[in-house]
């Protein structure tokens, strides 16, 4: 993945609208549009290889609307250049997220201490049902 390619993909192929957004903010709320909303499609994202492409497809799938469009809106701040720099933010670590491949687990060993406390416990409960046992034939 290239990360300097795919962040200048992401700002010059998405589509930015903007509204008025809610909450706080006085009159500034009902004059000024400072919600962001960026549209990025799917195929117009370079920096990623086909299967990162692939994954991100499959990860984002509930994001993707029907046109294979990436919706994501910001209204967090009062000014719109500054909820604008944050969904592209955002933008940039949901796709980089989704393309990572994450390491496979390898399973450890148990440590010695935690053998012998299991074998301990079977021990443990071997004589009580040992006991059960005897108290029940007498």
């Amino acid at each position: 993945m290239d990360k300097s390619l795919l962040e200048q993909s992401i700002r010059n192929a998405s589509v930015v609208d903007f509204s008025r957004s809610g909450g706080p903010g006085g009159q500034n709320v009902n004059k000024v549009s400072t919600k962001v909303t960026l549209h990025l499609s799917l195929e117009q994202i370079e920096g990623l290889t086909l299967m990162e492409k692939a994954r991100v497809e499959t990860l984002l799938a509930s994001r993707i609307n029907n046109e294979g469009c990436i919706v994501l809106a910001s209204s967090e701040e009062r000014s719109q250049k500054m909820n604008l720099e944050i969904a592209y933010k955002r933008m940039e670590a949901l796709i980089s997220g989704a393309a990572k491949i994450p390491k496979r687990r390898r399973p450890g060993k148990p440590s010695r201490a935690s053998r012998e406390a299991r074998l301990e416990a079977k021990r443990r409960q071997s004589e009580k049902k040992a006991q059960r046992a005897y108290f029940s034939s007498v």
